[in-house]
C-alpha cells in the first residue's frame, strides 16, 4: 500500500496546520466499504437489498458515499496524526480539500488552534511581599453589625422626620425624558434603601431631606454604559412623591441576641466564632493577594500568545457567571441575558490574564513534574467535609460529576504550583492591622 504523506505548518505560536496527501488505493479501500454499506440499506425498485450493482448505487449515491468517504478519511488521518505527534488542538479543525477525483491523489488540510509552546520563566527565586492581615475590634463590630443587620426590623418613620441615608422608602415617580413621559421611566409603590447604589447614580441622593406625601423633582444624567442605549449618558428629570418612610431598627446585641442561634450558649461562644471566622478570612486574603502578585510577575517574565478560542471560552464562562449574579439580584432572565452579553468586550482584558495564568501554571506544573498523587483528591474531599461540617459520602459523589473532577484536579495541582515557588521564593512579610488595610 502507498506511503500517507503529512506535513505540520506553524501558522502562529498557537495555531498549526496538518496537510496530507492520501494514495488513491487508500481512499479507494474506504470507498468500496462505504458502498458495500450503502448497499446494504439501501431500496431501490427492482433489486434485492445486497444485491444491487455498484454502477447503479453510483446513479443514486454518488455524492453520499464520496461524502462519507471524505468525512471518514479526514478523521482518521487527522486524529491519528494528533495522537503520533502528541498535538493538543483546542479548536475544531478548519477542513479545506477538493472532493476526490477517481486514480488521483486525495489531499485537504487541517488548520486549528494549539497551545503555545514556551518554557516558563522567572518562577524560582521570586522576590516577594506576603501581607499578614491582623483582625481588629473594628472588623469583629463590622461583622457583628452585619449580624444584627440579618436580624432588624422595619418600622415606621415617626414625627413626620424627613427620609435620611439608611431609610426605606415606598415612592411613585415618573421620569420625563426629551418632554416625553416614558412608561418604562414610571414606577407606583417602588422600595428602595437610600444608599444601597441600587438606583440610578445621584437618585438615592437626592431622596435625602425629602418628606412624606410631597411631590419633589429630581434629575440625573443615565452612566454613558447603561444598558438601554437611548438613556445613556442623558438627563432625565422624575417626579418623585415618597409615600412611606421605614427605618431599621437593630436588635441590641445581648444574651437575646443568641436565641437567634441554635449553635451558641453564650455570648462569648458568638464573639470567639465570629473572630475564628474572621481570622480564616484575614488567611484567605494573604494568601490571594500573594498568589496574584506571583501570577502578575509571571505574565510579566513570560510573553506569549493566548490562544483565542481560550478566551473566547473565558469569556462566556464570565458571562454566564455575570447573568447567574445580575438574576440571583432579581433582574429579569432575559434583560439580564442581553447586558452580560453586552459586557462581552469589557471582559476581554480579564480573560487574557486568566487564560495566560492557567498555562503558566500547567506549563510549571509539567515542567517540575507536579502532578496529583493517588489519594490526593480523597484527601482533599475529606478535609473539605470536615471544615464545612458535611457528610464524606455525600460530599464525595458531588465529585463524581466529571466537570466538578476536573475543576478540583485543576485547583490542587494549582495549589501544589503555588506551594513550589513560595518556596524558592524569598518573601518579606508585612503585618497590617485590619481586613480593610490597603493592600498594594
Amino acid at each position: 500500500m502507498s506511503q500517507v504523506a503529512m506535513n505540520i505548518e506553524e501558522l502562529s505560536s498557537v495555531k498549526k496546520k496538518l496537510s496530507f496527501e492520501i494514495p488513491w488505493d487508500e481512499v479507494k479501500n474506504e470507498l468500496d466499504t462505504v458502498y458495500r454499506d450503502i448497499g446494504k440499506k439501501a431500496k431501490i425498485k427492482g433489486f434485492r437489498p445486497g444485491k444491487i450493482p455498484r454502477k447503479v448505487l453510483e446513479t443514486y449515491f454518488k455524492e453520499k458515499a464520496e461524502n462519507e468517504t471524505i468525512n471518514n478519511i479526514v478523521n482518521k488521518f487527522y486524529w491519528q496524526a494528533l495522537e503520533e505527534k502528541r498535538i493538543v488542538a483546542l479548536s475544531r479543525p478548519d477542513i479545506n480539500q477538493e472532493g476526490l477525483k477517481e486514480n488521483s491523489v486525495f489531499s485537504f488540510s487541517a488548520s486549528f488552534e494549539t497551545e503555545p509552546e514556551f518554557e516558563p520563566q522567572g518562577y524560582k527565586g521570586m522576590e516577594l511581599e506576603k501581607e499578614i492581615f491582623k483582625v481588629t475590634k473594628n472588623d469583629m463590630d463590622k461583622r457583628i453589625n452585619e449580624l444584627k443587620q440579618m436580624f432588624a426590623t422595619m418600622e415606621e418613620a415617626k414625627d413626620d422626620r424627613p427620609a435620611v441615608k439608611g431609610d426605606f422608602v415606598v415612592m411613585d415617580f415618573t421620569g420625563n425624558f426629551n418632554g416625553e413621559l416614558l412608561p418604562e421611566l414610571k414606577a407606583d409603590n417602588f422600595f428602595l434603601e437610600i444608599g444601597s447604589q441600587g438606583f440610578i447614580p445621584g437618585f438615592e441622593e437626592q431622596l435625602i431631606g425629602m418628606k412624606k406625601g410631597k411631590e419633589n423633582v429630581i434629575k440625573v444624567v443615565f452612566p454613558n454604559d447603561y444598558h438601554e442605549n437611548k438613556f445613556a449618558d442623558k438627563e432625565v428629570t422624575f417626579n418623585v412623591t415618597i409615600k412611606n418612610i421605614r427605618e431599621k431598627k437593630l436588635p441590641e446585641f445581648d444574651e437575646n441576641f443568641i436565641k437567634n442561634f441554635d449553635k451558641y450558649d453564650t455570648l462569648e461562644d458568638l464573639k470567639n466564632d465570629v473572630r475564628q471566622s474572621l481570622e480564616e478570612e484575614s488567611q484567605r486574603l494573604s494568601e490571594m493577594n500573594l498568589h496574584n502578585k506571583i501570577t502578575e510577575i509571571l505574565r510579566k517574565e513570560n510573553e506569549f500568545e493566548a490562544p483565542p478560542s481560550l478566551i473566547e471560552r473565558q469569556i462566556f464562562y464570565m458571562m454566564v457567571d455575570a447573568q447567574k449574579r445580575m438574576t440571583s439580584a432579581g433582574m429579569d432572565e432575559r434583560k439580564a441575558m442581553e447586558l452580560s452579553f453586552k459586557m462581552h468586550d469589557k471582559f476581554k482584558d480579564e480573560a487574557v490574564k486568566t487564560v495566560k495564568t492557567f498555562l503558566l501554571i500547567k506549563k510549571i506544573a509539567q515542567k517540575e513534574s507536579l502532578a496529583l498523587e493517588e489519594g490526593d483528591i480523597e484527601k482533599h474531599i475529606q478535609e473539605l467535609a470536615v471544615k464545612y461540617g458535611k457528610d464524606h459520602e455525600l460530599l464525595k459523589k458531588t465529585y463524581e460529576n466529571q466537570e466538578n473532577r476536573n475543576n478540583i484536579e485543576v485547583e490542587l495541582v494549582q495549589k501544589k504550583v503555588f506551594d513550589f515557588i513560595e518556596q524558592s521564593a524569598n518573601i518579606k512579610v508585612i503585618e497590617k492591622k485590619g481586613l480593610d488595610a490597603e493592600v498594594k
